[in-house]
């Protein structure tokens, strides 16, 4: 494949604090790059560079003559007045593209990536749909080569799945800036990370993403070794220098140097290899109340919009629900009914007395002004965390802030660690429902799995609104889906709400062409695949989850019940059957999903 763009010895400093030394890594036609890295690494600087935003302090990136390249950067923002219609046509205009093609050109673009009103006001659309915007408008310029900042963060579900299938497809070659591992899993076809950890700051992979794991443990290992050989070798300089050796033979002198540069290489491994990484745990209160919230026949209109229609379901302790539907269908309206804010039209939600509800906001409001030392202990040089004292130079310390930053406005801080802020600030609080709204945007792949590991051992309930299907699948124990027209089901995963929503009910993602079609009969299902036992269950199986959760919810009523509350041994024994109740539900619908898989396999 031809070369289109060579790095070559690239390095950039910010005051005395380097982010990259001397990289070089070439692009060719074809690739598709995922850049990777720890938060505060230099990815989205290097990205900038690339795009010719931003000059190196050394280097230079040769660019292939006649190559076109458009960034797309993490904040799409567009002025007042600027139409869906007129940020193409100006796109159009800059790539100097005959005006008699205008008009196919925009409609092709426009309606493969969803969008039904070409004359909206951009400001108008929420931040996914002004994502694809921008990814439409940097399409048109025809570019051979893509550069993507943080692309997912803003998108749903189906607004990641076609951005997928987009560059799967494309003709160009892209470098797009990701933390969400199932899309670099299904994308890219060489993985980068940026990492002082690495003796060139840059380690590549040819492949995908469990590619680059295996490598990278490879690697690692390999420099595991390394270190111990060096250790070894190093402990026999020093003995022998300990000794003291005569520096006026030749081969005397010749060793001593040789001891200093294998010191000296050891230190700069240990050096390299020192990671740390953020120490993330909820604080849960002392509550013994199983049952939290019940939505009881529940329903709901937000903007003369059907959001739920008598729904119901019951969050308990231990449950974690991730949350999904397309942008709009209410998902966040789902989180204020949960938090009280809003009342339902009809129906009921009950909670536990005293409930406390922790809200982590999508929209992560800091004031830019206000120093990490306020941002993180509002109160004085100290928080109080699991009934703990800790100094805020150590709590600064476990969300992996140097002291000298405690000081700096938090507006200085980079998206990634004004995330890290926030859930320091959760952290502090005890809850008994934890409600998570897009935790993941802008954090980096080890603070998400520590992040992961944390939400599996939180004791209360929680539920979870993200794009990242990853962590879905890691943490949920079941997927509640909307459908953005009132109705809410529940699944075992991602992957069977997926499934049902494209094939089950033949729609299509909100905001398709016009002219498209919708409300397609879903197609019929080949029953031959199932035997003649499994579709006997398959028939029975919507029934005996009914007959399983309505087993679950008589034993909660029973606790609440005063009769059961003042008996001990009662009390117990209802407490006992109620986990192998929900088990049963559990295990109920994972068989379901098996069938549904067999059935429109």
């Amino acid at each position: 494949m031809a070369l289109l763009l060579n790095a070559q010895n690239l390095t950039k400093a910010y005051g005395s604090a380097p982010l990259f030394t001397e990289i070089s890594f070439p692009i060719h036609e074809g690739d598709r790059v995922g850049l990777i890295g720890p938060n505060g690494s230099g990815k989205s600087t290097l990205i900038e560079i690339l795009a010719g935003r931003r000059t190196p302090d050394e280097g230079e990136v040769a660019v292939r003559k006649g190559v076109r390249m458009s960034y797309v950067e993490q904040a799409s923002e567009y002025a007042p007045g600027e139409t869906v219609r007129f940020i193409v046509r100006r796109a159009l205009e800059r790539a100097k593209a005959p005006e008699s093609e205008w008009d196919s050109r925009e409609a092709e673009t426009l309606g493969r990536a969803g969008f039904e009103d070409f004359d909206a006001e951009a400001v108008s659309l929420s931040g996914g749909w002004r994502k694809r915007l921008a990814i439409v408008e940097a399409l048109v310029e025809g570019a051979d080569l893509l550069l993507l900042d943080e692309p997912t963060n803003h998108l749903d579900l189906g607004g990641i799945l076609w951005l997928e299938k987009l560059l799967q497809s494309a003709s160009f070659a892209c470098v797009v800036i990701s933390h969400d591992r199932y899309f670099l899993e299904n994308v890219t076809t060489d993985v980068m990370e940026l990492n002082r950890a690495y003796p060139s700051g840059l380690f590549r992979v040819k492949g995908n993403y469990s590619e680059f794991l295996i490598k990278k443990d490879e690697y690692l290992h390999a420099q595991t070794k390394r270190q111990e050989a060096l250790e070894n070798r190093v402990r026999t300089e020093i003995d022998w220098l300990r000794r003291g050796p005569k520096a006026r033979a030749t081969k005397s002198k010749a060793r001593i140097g040789k001891a200093h540069e294998l010191i000296g290489e050891l230190s700069d491994i240990n050096a390299r290899r020192k990671t740390s990484s953020a120490e993330i745990d909820f604080s849960a209160s002392d509550r013994k109340t199983k049952r939290l919230v019940e939505f009881d026949k529940a329903s709901f209109s937000f903007g003369g919009k059907k959001i739920l229609t008598d729904f119901s379901f019951v969050f308990t302790a231990g449950s974690r629900v991730g949350l999904v539907g397309p942008n709009g269908s209410g998902k966040t309206t789902m989180l204020r009914l949960l938090r009280d804010e809003l009342k339902p039209e009809s129906g009921e939600i009950r909670r536990a007395d005293f409930l406390r509800v922790v809200y982590f906001d999508q929209n992560r409001v800091l004031d830019p002004d206000v120093t990490l030392r306020r941002a993180l202990a509002p109160d004085g040089d100290s928080v109080i965390y699991q009934e703990r004292t800790i100094h805020v130079a150590a709590w600064a310390d476990r969300f992996l802030f140097a002291q000298e930053q405690l000081n700096q406005p938090v507006g200085r801080l980079s998206g990634g660690e004004r995330a890290r802020v926030l859930i320091a600030r959760l952290m502090l609080e005890p809850a008994d429902l934890l409600l998570l709204d897009e935790p993941t945007n802008d954090l980096d792949i080890p603070t998400l799995e520590i992040l992961e590991e944390s939400l599996l051992t939180f004791p209360g309930a929680l539920v979870l609104v993200t794009h990242d299907r990853f962590m879905l699948d890691r943490v949920s124990t079941a997927v509640l889906g909307l459908s953005g027209t009132g109705e809410a089901e529940r699944f075992a995963d991602y992957s069977q709400w997926e499934a049902w929503r494209q094939t089950v009910t033949g729609a299509k993602p909100k905001g398709a062409a016009k002219g498209s079609t919708t409300g397609v009969a879903p197609p019929q299902a080949s029953k031959k695949k199932l035997s003649y036992l499994e579709q006997r269950e398959y028939d029975a199986l919507e029934q005996r989850i009914a007959d399983a959760e309505g087993e679950v919810m008589r034993l909660q009523r029973m606790l609440e019940s005063g009769e059961v509350a003042t008996d001990g041994k009662r009390l117990q024994d209802t407490y006992a059957s109620i986990e192998p109740a929900q088990q049963q539900v559990d295990e109920l619908y994972t068989r379901w999903a098996e069938l549904e898989a067999k059935i429109y396999a």
